[in-house]
C-alpha cells in the first residue's frame, strides 16, 4: 500500500436500478500517470465522484495514500471536473484564493503560487476579472489553477482537453508532463482515448461500468500484437475490405486504418494494394488504445453506442 496513491476495492453505484459502477477493482500507483478510459457513459466520472466523496459507494472500499479515505485523505487531492465548478460572477484571482483556503491551504502560501500559475497559463491580464468574461477555454485554464493551487499530491482530472483549442491543449500538455516529472501522481479521465494515450504509464479501461482492461500501456500493446496497418493512398480503397486477413477497415478518404486476422500476411496485402492503387505509406504499427478497446468490447458480443442513453455517469 504505500507505493499506492489510490486503492479501489470491488465499488459498486447504481442509480435507481442503473448499474452505473460494477465491482470495479483499481490500484494507481504513486507518480504514474494513469488513464481511466472508455466512452461516454462507462461509469468514470462516477468514478471519480466516488473517489472524492461526492457520492458515496453502494459497496466496495476506496483507500487514498494508505488510509481509508476521508476529508484530510481527500485535501491531498486536486479534482477538476468536467463541468465546471467555479463561480461566474466572482473574480478570478479571489475565488482561486478562496478555493485554495477551502482545501485547507494558508492563504498567504497560495498568493505565493497565483501569479505564477496564471502567468504560466496565460491569464495574468485576467486576475481582476469576474470568470463569467472570461473565453470558454480561458475558464477551463482557471479550473485547472484551482485544481492545483493548493499542490495536492494527487490530480485527478476529468476530460482536461474540454474547450481548449489546439494551443492551449499543447500547453495543458506540457503543464500535466512537467508535473508528472515533479512526481505528482496523474488520474487522467477521458472518452477521447488518443488524447492521454501517449502520455499515461498505466491505463484501465471500462465499459458499462465494468473493467475491461487494466495494465501499463505497454503491456496491454503487447496482449494485442502488431495487427494494425495503416496506409495512405491515390486510388479507390474499397476493396480493401474483401481482402483475405483483414478483419476491419476505417476509412478516412485517402488514409485507412486495418486491422489484421489472426494468421493474415501483411506482405500480401501490400502486394494486392501496391497493384491498384498509388500508395505514399504503408506501415505495421501497434493498434490503439480505441482499436483494442473497440476489439474487447466486440468480442464480447457487446456493441458500441454514441454511448449512454441518458445523463452522464
Amino acid at each position: 500500500m504505500n507505493d499506492i496513491a489510490i486503492r479501489l476495492q470491488g465499488v459498486r453505484k447504481a442509480f435507481e436500478g442503473h448499474v452505473a459502477v460494477h465491482e470495479l477493482s483499481l490500484d494507481v500507483p504513486k507518480g504514474c500517470v494513469f488513464g481511466l478510459l472508455g466512452p461516454n457513459g462507462a461509469g468514470k466520472t462516477t468514478t471519480l465522484r466516488m473517489v472524492m466523496d461526492i457520492i458515496g459507494p453502494d459497496a466496495g472500499t476506496i483507500d487514498i495514500l494508505g488510509r481509508p479515505a476521508d476529508r484530510s485523505a481527500r485535501d491531498r487531492i486536486g479534482y477538476m471536473p468536467e463541468e465546471r465548478g467555479l463561480y461566474a460572477r466572482m473574480q478570478v484571482g479571489e475565488q482561486l484564493l478562496y478555493l485554495a483556503e477551502l482545501k485547507g491551504c494558508a492563504r498567504a502560501d497560495a498568493q505565493k503560487r497565483l501569479s505564477p500559475w496564471l502567468e504560466r497559463l496565460g491569464l495574468g491580464e485576467w486576475e481582476k476579472r469576474k470568470l463569467n468574461e472570461l473565453s470558454k477555454g480561458m475558464q477551463q485554464k482557471t479550473q485547472f489553477v484551482a485544481t492545483v493551487l493548493h499542490d495536492p499530491e494527487i490530480l485527478i482530472l476529468d476530460e482536461p482537453m474540454s474547450g481548449l483549442d489546439p494551443v492551449g491543449m499543447n500547453l495543458m500538455k506540457d503543464v500535466l508532463v512537467e508535473m508528472s516529472r515533479a512526481g505528482k501522481t496523474l488520474i487522467l479521465s477521458s472518452h477521447q482515448m488518443e488524447t492521454v494515450e501517449k502520455m499515461c504509464d498505466r491505463v484501465a479501461l471500462i465499459h458499462r461500468g465494468r473493467k475491461v482492461l487494466d495494465g501499463t500501456v505497454a503491456e496491454v500493446k503487447k496482449q494485442h500484437g502488431q495487427n494494425a496497418v495503416v496506409m495512405a493512398f491515390e486510388g479507390d480503397g474499397r476493396f480493401l475490405e474483401t481482402q483475405p486477413g483483414v478483419a476491419s477497415v476505417n476509412h478516412f478518404n485517402n488514409y485507412v486504418e486495418l486491422r489484421l486476422g489472426p494468421g493474415a500476411d501483411p506482405q500480401a496485402l501490400l502486394k494486392a494494394a501496391a497493384e491498384k492503387l498509388r500508395l505514399s505509406r504503408f506501415e505495421l504499427v501497434e493498434p490503439s488504445l480505441h482499436d483494442i478497446f473497440v476489439e474487447k468490447v466486440t468480442a464480447a458480443g457487446e456493441t458500441l453506442p454514441g454511448e449512454a442513453a441518458g445523463g452522464k455517469v
